[in-house]
């Protein structure tokens, strides 16, 4: 309760969400003693992956004996999960005790709530000089809150698409843009390059780029993975090729997330990561909410022996990336669907092809979404299109079949909620 009533003061601190300036969250900063400039980074942006990629690294620097700390937003099912410090979330006590102390050096100035969280994490992160930091931009990079770093290990950028153009001037709505403002203000240090939805994207980035010297590495240019069809896959760089077991993540993007955190590790030549630390931590790699199975629980129950997943891919490039995971399986797909009003639905759903069933629910607790009925009026060109009010009337209503599968998508907000009914 203790912290309910913290993020509650803290949300009414600005009257907007987001407010894109850097003034805000360097005046606090400085107020702490500038934390951000003593800890070492690795900085992630991108609009699909992120997590992912943050997971796979934080799971391969464990294998090595690093202490990490990671900052992601949004979180799914508690506040908590944004704070990560020595390989452990902060429980209720010790993340109030954090934020009443920020929250008195703000001393009530107008700072947005994802910029009040952002000083708390690196005044948190200044207590572990020698940790590894692990942090995931928000909405776009350039005017981003944790875009105050001075220095870093590497820059990490994941795929770019579409998302958030509501944050945007009608005329500049575009990828070229998105890229810009994620990838023009990158530090000097290392940049990886994670594959990308398209060669013309990844000619942008290298042209946004092209200034900064860093020391710059390419998917498929400097490092690459194949598939074997004997349980193993292959990545090779410069350093060299391995041998490396499937990870225990489902979908095949996720080895390019991997691939892309392995190759920003190696090439950090003081890690001395070696093969082992690789082979080992991305059988362990934890992820929520990114095809993630639910295997018991209330849900559960109701899906009975079919299999049950939930993700939460929310734009096109997401979906695009979902549907790539479904075609490779053999069985009916049955897709329920929730989504936040400001989303491309109809070409989210465009991307999801021969799925059997598509049923739309209420996102609940969430007064930004699109109301379930309404989601099923904007898609009904779709076949065999219901609307349920929420998660259980959906899971009961659907006509499944012996291995068919349930896949509950569209939102990290409803993935959140489903996870924290079941």
């Amino acid at each position: 309760m203790k912290l309910q009533k913290i993020v509650s003061r803290l949300q009414e601190l600005h009257p907007k969400e987001i407010d894109l300036s850097l003034d805000r969250v360097l005046n606090l900063c400085k107020k702490l003693n500038n934390p951000q400039d003593k800890i070492k980074a690795i900085s992630v942006v991108g609009t699909n992956g992120k997590y992912s990629t943050i997971q796979a690294m934080f799971a391969i620097l464990k294998e090595a004996k690093f202490n990490c700390n990671i900052y992601t937003s949004p979180h799914i099912r508690k506040i908590n999960e944004r704070f990560v410090f020595n390989n452990k979330e902060l429980n209720d006590d010790e993340l109030s005790e954090l934020l009443e102390i920020v929250e008195k050096a703000n001393n009530n100035e107008p700072i947005t709530f994802f910029e009040i969280l952002t000083a708390a994490y690196f005044y948190k992160a200044a207590d572990y000089p020698e940790n590894i930091n692990l942090i995931e931009t928000g909405l776009f990079h350039r005017f981003d809150a944790t875009n105050i770093l001075n220095q870093n290990l590497a820059s990490v950028v994941t795929s770019i698409g579409l998302d958030h153009l509501d944050w945007l001037p009608k005329n500049e709505q575009t990828v070229e843009k998105i890229i810009f403002e994620k990838t023009s203000k990158l530090l000097n240090s290392n940049i990886v390059v994670a594959k990308q939805s398209s060669n013309e994207i990844t000619e942008h980035i290298k042209k946004t780029i092209k200034d900064n010297k860093s020391k710059k590495l390419f998917f498929n240019q400097d490092y690459s993975y194949s598939e074997s069809e004997n349980n193993f896959f292959y990545y090779e760089d410069e350093l060299g090729g391995i041998k490396l077991p499937n990870p225990n993540l489902n979908g095949q993007f996720q080895l390019e997330n991997i691939s892309t955190a392995i190759a920003t590790l190696r090439n950090i030549k003081e890690l001395g990561i070696k093969d082992e630390h690789i082979k080992i931590g991305i059988t362990n790699i934890q992820s929520i909410a990114r095809l993630q199975e639910i295997t018991e629980g209330k849900l559960k129950d109701l899906a009975k022996e079919n299999r049950l997943l939930v993700d939460g891919s929310h734009n096109p490039l997401g979906a695009k990336v979902l549907n790539n995971y479904l075609e490779s399986l053999d069985c009916d797909k049955h897709v329920i669907l929730g989504m936040m009003a400001n989303k491309d639905h109809q070409e989210f759903i465009s991307y999801l092809k021969g799925i059997t069933t598509l049923t739309t629910i209420d996102i609940p607790n969430q007064p930004n979404s699109i109301g379930g009925e309404e989601l099923k009026n904007k898609l009904n060109s779709v076949e065999n299109i219901q609307y349920k009010q929420n998660i259980f009337e959906a899971i009961k209503s659907i006509p499944v079949k012996k291995n068919d599968l349930i896949l509950i998508t569209g939102s990290l907000y409803l993935a959140g909620e489903v996870l924290n009914l079941n």
